[in-house]
């Protein structure tokens, strides 16, 4: 099943969530720091079942903070609440692992007449010593650094949150039976944390500070499944979660199959109505584009009604492209854009094939480019795939700082400098500038074969 990608903007913010399948729908809210692609697997399976719609929760992903300086537990709960009822939704069943779960237990508790039934994947009830090591070590400031020292921090925090919990924790009853060192999944958290810069402290603080939000024993509520695995660290917190209200079930599971087939299994039974048309912004959004080389979704935004498509430049997206009156793209490899198929290509045609397809959708008359960068595809894109130590993640700083300074930017001398201005120079534009790049994953094809010209 496929899975499609949408905005809508509630109460003034944007909202960006995935959404798959048909049939009744079911909310799923993803763990911090992360976002609503950790449940594409999920979704694809459970889609057979359910339309699956998972927002990226507030400050996270691709949705925008909330405005209060410093929400807790409830600005979140009631935060997914207004969006569901925003998207068009009446009454759901819901699933949440980790934050995801205790997110949507106090949604529960304030909005009981939403939900159809809950399923948890590890609920957290923290020791007062516990609550305090946390608040002084768990969340660190996340900013950006002028040479990129904040990436290597943060490379090695992802990194060791597999090794050991809290991640800080390196004593040897901290460790963890799921420890691993993959560089791509250590890679998938990494690009989340770069999204949600320093306000991912907002959001997985209001989680950390979270009271013990069950209902006591003799409340009324939707029913609810919590489970947990041998290897989440949260599976010790099931004996700590006492009298539940009726309706509520709790224990412990071997597997994460057996904790997914299990809360499957309690949703089914607790099924809330079919869902009818969803709502969506219509000034940003996702296209599938079907071509000879690529099947997926293409990110866009700026006006429907605009006849002009803006093309960016190798290793760069559509959120660093300034163009009034035009609607701007991510190509295949680049920005929000799904990868291609197989390998990206490196002939103009097919790449043309995706910018013809979005301009017929568009009706567009006309398609502008950015020039394209001076020097050697080779030399200016080399290979940033994740590596066991992070090291790309610098080698793409490095890069980034030294384009402001020459062109092309391994040309590191007098005859090649370039005229810059301060506000380029600045850890904070160099590090949109530095996600661009990572996640352009196409970028040394895109300039061969536009090098090639029509």
């Amino acid at each position: 099943m496929k899975i499609s990608r949408h905005y809508l903007t509630v109460e003034g913010r944007r909202v960006h969530y995935r959404r798959c399948g048909n049939g009744p729908a079911l909310l799923m809210v993803h763990q911090s720091p992360r976002s609503s692609a950790e449940y594409e697997p999920l979704m694809r399976e459970w889609s057979a079942h359910f339309t699956c719609i998972a927002p990226d929760t507030p400050g996270f992903g691709q949705s925008e903070p909330l405005a209060k300086a410093d929400p807790d537990i409830g600005d979140y709960a009631d935060a997914v609440v207004e969006f569901a009822r925003a998207l068009g939704l009446e009454r759901t069943a819901a699933y949440g692992f980790h934050s995801g779960g205790i997110i949507l237990v106090t949604a529960l508790k304030r909005h009981p007449d939403f939900f159809t039934g809950l399923a948890v994947g590890g609920y957290a009830i923290w020791s007062r010593e516990e609550m305090a090591l946390f608040g002084e070590l768990y969340l660190p400031s996340f900013v950006p650094s002028a040479y990129g020292e904040h990436l290597t921090w943060l490379w090695n925090r992802i990194l060791e949150q597999s090794w050991f919990f809290p991640w800080f924790d390196k004593r040897g009853q901290a460790r963890l039976s799921v420890a691993h060192d993959d560089p791509a999944r250590v890679h998938a958290v990494v690009m989340e944390m770069l999204d949600a810069g320093d306000a991912y402290r907002l959001g997985y603080g209001a989680v950390l500070r979270a009271p013990r939000d069950i209902p006591p024993p003799d409340a009324v509520t939707p029913p609810v499944l919590i489970t947990a695995y041998v290897g989440d660290p949260l599976q010790a917190h099931i004996a700590r979660l006492g009298e539940m209200p009726d309706g509520w079930t709790a224990y412990e599971v071997d597997t994460p199959e057996a904790h997914r087939a299990d809360s499957l299994a309690f949703l089914l039974k607790h099924v809330g109505p079919v869902s009818g048309q969803l709502n969506e912004d219509v000034y940003q959004g996702f296209l599938r584009i079907v071509t000879d080389d690529f099947d997926g979704l293409v990110h866009w935004r700026g006006s429907p009604t605009a006849r002009n498509i803006h093309i960016h430049a190798p290793g760069s997206e559509a959120s660093l492209t300034e163009a009034h009156d035009a609607i701007c793209i991510d190509l295949p490899g680049h920005g929000l854009s799904n990868g291609w198929t197989d390998q990206a290509p490196t002939d103009r045609a097919a790449w043309q094939a995706v910018i013809d397809a979005v301009a017929r959708h568009f009706e567009a008359q006309k398609i502008s480019y950015v020039p394209l960068p001076e020097g050697e595809p080779d030399l200016l894109f080399p290979d940033l795939t994740p590596d066991r130590f992070g090291a790309y993640l610098t080698t793409a700083w490095g890069i980034i700082r030294a384009r402001q300074f020459f062109a092309p930017w391994y040309q590191s001398d007098a005859t090649h400098a370039n005229d810059f201005n301060q506000s380029q120079i600045t850890p904070e534009a160099l590090a949109l500038a530095h996600r661009a790049l990572i996640r352009a994953t196409a970028a040394r094809e895109m300039m061969i074969a536009f090098s090639k010209g029509e």
